[in-house]
């Protein structure tokens, strides 16, 4: 691993020179930087140390006018090193670094004071006492303060020293480098004549070997590594550390500054993110009377996110479900962005006021897919609250069970993002014990009790059937599931599988029991009186002629009661197709039969039914509307024709399309 380190300061204090005097290499790669004496854009060194390895840096602009610049160097870096001249001191956009650096979380780090050439040793030193006065205020409290000359090496063998042991603390410490998703922001993507094209960037999470397979993100492009080349020319792998990529299958149009080239789980492509904000210190500018932005930051105040190598307008919304004062001082919201960008749970980013630019929060995404519709209602502080506490703590199991809490249900897919964003190898940690969905425990009991009590209702109403059939139960289990979570559309199969898993946890614990394709309470019994069967019996002989009897004088005579005549129609024995009359299901599907094979031949008209059958109009009107309404049939001037819904000539008769 390599770790890689990034300037701040203000302009003209030196940092550009400072690494050529470390490192041999001028990170002023551009002509205009070079003819301009200013870093306009990021540029890149690197320092071999005598153990064989290399420290990256990064080198930002200080001009405060390439702040966004400034960030796309500092959004992928494990330490910084802020550099201060000491003819001038801390100036506008050294404090305005070193916001950003505390918004970015970054707390390892070392300060350097150049130019002490220049002034004399009373100077320096109350440079250095400044220097140190203004980092306690901010994350880099603590880190070391070293008085430099570029122009003379005075100082410089401490301050290779001071950066080794900054190495040597990030590598006990597992920095970032080595941690999170597998991912490389590209910071710059260009053609190299003969081989195509290479992105550059910060390679985090993971290694990489030539001729495996990334993909871009936003967007999910498919692309391969045709090869890699690190600091001094082409490798078969690259750890962490800076590396450039020669990519197959895009073209320089496809890809952009900000873009992820990554693998695996862990980075989603967003639009809206829940995020934590966390105020950045207040540094006093000199002489500056610009107002600043307020805190807590209000629902539609308009910002600048810096995430990666990425930066979007946003605009900050959800300051009220949403917003959360969280046990650290930090606030929960809601962003919504101008355009996709790649990020993941647990990644840090800036927010600025587009102009004049300065920091409204440094954050941190808690996710990046956050609730929408049912499960907004879900987003309770204790929730919100729980998760910004795993996220902070790196806990990918308590973070995947507090966003399955938040959401109410969750894919498993997304769970393994989550394990793959906080550090953690390996598979998921969750069983996709609801076939691709993990269901908060609270909505499984609740589920479960709808099923219970849609059950017993049924039987308190339907005395003698031997069950609901388990399609109505589901259907009423996706309702109940509806009011208490969002189903995206890409989970609705899996949520009907989900509901099913609840169905026959039910069945193996007991509390239901299932007779064929019907669920019922287990403490009734499952056979039906002899009596009651043989009325049932009776009466759909009777129902089972072209003119059937009224449907009430035939359950008397067959002395059927009411709750008889429910289970035959229940059990798709009868069809009933008004109050009082009904056939007995053959008989209704060779009438209904009948009916369309007329009006294939020509346009069916009550008279020609009623011949067709030896019935009546009494009979052939009701029957004839049936089939309207089920679109068997479809009303024309001349008469009744096939309907939408009417099954193929080919097919027997109509059980199929025929409701039960």
């Amino acid at each position: 691993m390599t770790v890689v380190i990034g300037t701040a300061g203000h302009i003209d204090h030196g940092k550009t020179t400072l690494l050529r005097a470390l490192t041999g290499i001028d990170a002023d790669r551009l002509p205009e930087e070079q003819r301009r004496g200013m870093t306009i854009d990021i540029g890149y060194a690197h320092l071999d140390t005598e153990d064989g390895t290399s420290i990256d840096f990064v080198d930002v602009p200080g001009h405060d006018a390439l702040i966004g610049n400034m960030l796309v160097g500092a959004g992928e870096i494990d330490a910084v090193m802020l550099v201060v001249a000491a003819d001038d001191g801390p100036r506008a956009q050294t404090l305005e670094h070193l916001e950003l650096v505390d918004a970015l979380g970054l707390g390892t780090g070392i300060a350097v004071v150049t130019k002490s050439d220049l002034v004399d040793p009373d100077r320096t030193a109350a440079v250095v006492a400044e220097t140190t006065d203004l980092l306690a205020r901010t994350s880099l409290s603590g880190s070391r303060v070293l008085p430099v000359s570029a122009a003379t090496g005075a100082g410089l063998a401490d301050l290779r020293a001071g950066i080794l042991a900054l190495r040597d603390r990030i590598d006990a410490e597992q920095a970032v480098a080595a941690v999170g998703p597998g991912r490389l922001a590209v910071d710059r993507a260009f053609v190299v004549r003969g081989r195509g094209l290479v992105v550059t960037g910060s390679l985090r999470g993971g290694e990489l070997r030539v001729g495996e397979g990334l993909r871009l993100e936003p967007g999910g492009a498919k692309v391969r590594i045709r090869g890699l080349h690190v600091h001094h020319g082409p490798v078969e792998s690259a750890a962490p550390g800076r590396v450039a990529i020669n990519l197959a299958g895009a073209e320089l149009d496809d890809v952009r500054r900000g873009m992820v080239a990554t693998w695996g789980a862990g980075i989603e492509a967003t639009s809206r993110v829940l995020v934590a904000l966390g105020r950045p210190p207040r540094l006093e500018r000199p002489g500056s009377r610009a107002s600043r932005p307020a805190w807590p930051p209000i629902d539609g105040t308009r910002i600048r996110i810096h995430l990666g190598t990425a930066q979007v307008d946003g605009v900050v919304g959800g300051r009220g479900r949403d917003a959360v004062e969280l046990p650290d001082g930090r606030v929960t919201a809601i962003v919504r962005l101008a355009e996709p960008v790649a990020t993941f749970v647990g990644d840090r980013g800036v927010a600025r006021r587009p102009s004049p630019g300065d920091v409204v929060a440094g954050f941190e995404v808690l996710d990046p897919d956050p609730s929408r519709g049912a499960s907004r209602r879900r987003a309770t502080p204790e929730r919100l609250a729980a998760l910004a506490a795993a996220v902070g703590d790196a806990d990918a199991d308590s973070a995947a069970d507090a966003l399955v809490g938040l959401h109410g249900m969750l894919g498993v897919g997304r769970i393994e993002a989550v394990e793959a964003a906080l550090g953690r190898s390996g598979g998921p940690v969750h069983t996709p014990g609801r076939d691709g969905l993990v269901v908060a425990p609270d909505i499984d009991a609740e589920l479960s009790q709808a099923a219970i009590t849609a059950i017993t209702a049924f039987h308190a109403t339907q005395s003698v059937e031997p069950g609901v059939p388990t399609g109505t139960i589901r259907q009423h289990l996706r309702t109940t599931l509806r009011r208490h979570a969002t189903v995206r559309r890409d989970d609705a199969m899996a949520a009907d599988r989900a509901l099913d898993v609840v169905l026959e946890d039910l069945v193996r614990r007991g509390r239901l029991a299932r007779d064929g394709d019907r669920l019922r309470d287990p403490s009734r019994a499952t056979a039906m009186p002899p009596a009651l069967r043989t009325a049932m019996d009776r009466l759909e002989v009777a129902l089972d002629v072209p003119a059937p009897p009224d449907l009430a004088a035939a359950a008397s005579a067959a002395g059927c009661p009411p709750e008889g005549v429910r289970a035959l129609e229940a059990a798709g024995r009868i069809v009933r197709i008004e109050a009082d009359l009904a056939w007995a299901t053959p008989t209704f599907h060779r009438l209904a039969a009948t009916a369309l094979d007329i009006a294939r031949r020509e346009p069916l008209t009550p008279a020609a039914l009623r011949d067709a059958t030896g019935t009546s109009r009494r009979y052939v009107m009701p029957l004839i509307e049936d089939l309207n309404r089920r679109g068997i049939l479809a009303r024309t001037p001349t008469g009744h024709v096939p309907g939408p819904r009417a099954p193929r000539a080919s097919r027997a008769p109509l059980e199929p399309d025929a409701p039960k």
